[in-house]
């Protein structure tokens, strides 16, 4: 019988990290010959009471940790387990220990700077319980997998056996170019997230609500939940998987604001990814790998004061052509750069060296 590949993700589909992170690359995956089986922690249903309620009933919870416990005991010695994140939040790396005891083989996938909900979290004895929990995890995995040079010169720093870089990435064959024009009477400022990542929107506010002032100016959110922001014309979204692709293509702009803080230097910039996948012209606050994946004036503007986003928006807004080149030069780093052409075949040759081990 030949051994399973573990994939322990933090989400099922509904969870973008998962989603990118791991589930898009099983086709690629099971057609190199490999077998896997997937586990996630946290179901659809806690995804919708953490955004409905911002709480989660405990025996949800309580049941959630069962199952991955089950999924644990599953894993055979000596098999390959890739692992998202950590194998449970705020909670001791014990079985990634036994994981390491039973002689199985440990990548584990990082595209958030998680260590600094531990080495930054306002209580004490969380930091000192925690702080070096992540560093002690990527030490004891044959591959540490990250989404940027942030997150691998924190996994070298932790002495990491191995750290591979693979950004987060889009499958480009689901990314057809709709923006074949910019021709719209209407100026589309788009945004995609969640609701835990709205509050980035705040610092811009008085730039999207400037540019409001036009009559046909408005801001599109997707997955942002409930959310005000004075004098914005919004257009509130859901997220769905569905119509993700079809919702991007009504942009004529995606901005990314983001702090200049440790936890943001850890993003990955996949909204960005996914709006040069759509042929958008992109804004972005200059902070972590967006100022890897945004070359300004090129395929969009960094700007990170609200004169700076005032000018970008306004530039944008008035010249159709701009936007149409900087959209093209978007898609072609995409292409080039930040699809699963690019990056699956990276994932699989690692997977099956483990395998082969």
């Amino acid at each position: 019988m030949k051994e399973k590949i573990f994939f322990l993700t933090k989400y099922d589909r509904n969870g973008a990290s998962s989603r990118y992170r791991s589930l898009q690359y099983l086709p690629m995956i099971g057609k190199s010959g490999l077998e896997y089986e997937i586990s996630p922690l946290f179901s659809e249903r806690y995804l919708i009471e953490k955004y409905k309620n911002g709480i989660t009933p405990f025996l949800l919870v309580f049941g959630l940790f069962i199952r991955r416990l089950l999924a644990i005991l599953r894993a055979s010695s000596h098999s390959v387990v890739v692992i998202e994140y950590e194998l449970i939040p705020f909670f001791p790396a014990i079985f990634e220990w036994l994981f390491q005891y039973k002689g199985c083989k440990l990548i584990i996938d990082y595209d958030d700077a998680i260590f600094h909900r531990y080495d930054a979290h306002k209580s004490f004895l969380i930091r000192i319980l925690f702080k070096n929990k992540i560093r002690s995890v990527m030490r004891s995995a044959n591959i540490v997998i990250v989404g940027n040079k942030y997150l691998a010169n924190y996994a070298h720093s932790a002495g990491s056996k191995q750290v591979e870089l693979i950004p987060t990435v889009v499958d480009l064959s689901k990314y057809p170019v709709f923006k074949s024009n910019f021709q719209s009477n209407v100026f589309n400022i788009g945004w995609i997230g969640s609701p835990s990542t709205t509050k980035y929107l705040y610092s811009i506010a008085p730039a999207l609500a400037h540019m409001c002032q036009n009559d046909n100016v408005i801001v599109t959110l997707i997955g942002a939940g409930s959310i005000e922001l004075p004098g914005v014309s919004l257009k509130i979204l859901p997220w769905s998987e569905e119509i993700e692709v079809e919702c991007l293509s009504s942009f004529d702009v995606g901005i990314m604001p983001l702090p200049d803080e440790p936890w943001a230097r850890g993003k990955c910039g996949f909204k960005l990814i996914q709006y040069m996948a759509s042929g958008l012209p992109v804004i972005a606050s200059s902070v972590g790998v967006n100022k890897e994946i945004v070359d300004d004036g090129v395929n969009g503007f960094l700007s990170d004061s609200n004169e700076q986003w005032v000018e970008a928006l306004e530039r944008l807004y008035r010249n159709v052509d701009m936007r149409a080149k900087m959209g093209g030069g978007g898609r072609k780093l995409i292409e080039n750069k930040y699809c699963i052409n690019v990056t699956g075949d990276k994932l699989v040759r690692l997977l099956t060296g483990l395998v082969k081990d």
